[in-house]
């Protein structure tokens, strides 16, 4: 062979090389700020669960000492808001739904 042939070779093999150092270390800084993003959101989360919640005016006592009354209310109120949030729920897949069935109209 001659040897234009191999020089050709070896600057074809050289550029391979630095292109997929380049193309490395692309990847690697975008994972790298990407992973950077992701432990920011934890650490502001992990410092959120740290702070002290708001004390509620409510009586902390416990129920079993409380007039019968106020489990009722507490109850009623808990489970006003389970069905509020399970017809938000089918609310919203219905619209779903109706978005997709009228899609390729």
């Amino acid at each position: 062979m001659p040897w234009w042939v191999w020089l050709a070779l070896a600057l074809f093999m050289l550029v391979m090389v630095v292109s997929g150092i380049v193309y490395a270390c692309l990847h690697g800084y975008h994972a790298f700020k990407d992973v950077a993003k992701l432990g920011e959101r934890a650490a502001k989360r992990i410092d959120a669960m740290g702070k002290p919640l708001t004390q509620q005016d409510e009586n902390d006592a416990p129920f079993f000492t409380r007039p019968l009354q106020d489990v009722t209310e507490r109850y009623t109120n808990a489970h006003t808001e389970v069905i509020e949030r399970r017809e938000a729920k089918r609310n919203r897949h219905a619209q779903q739904w109706a978005q997709w069935r009228h899609f390729n109209d």
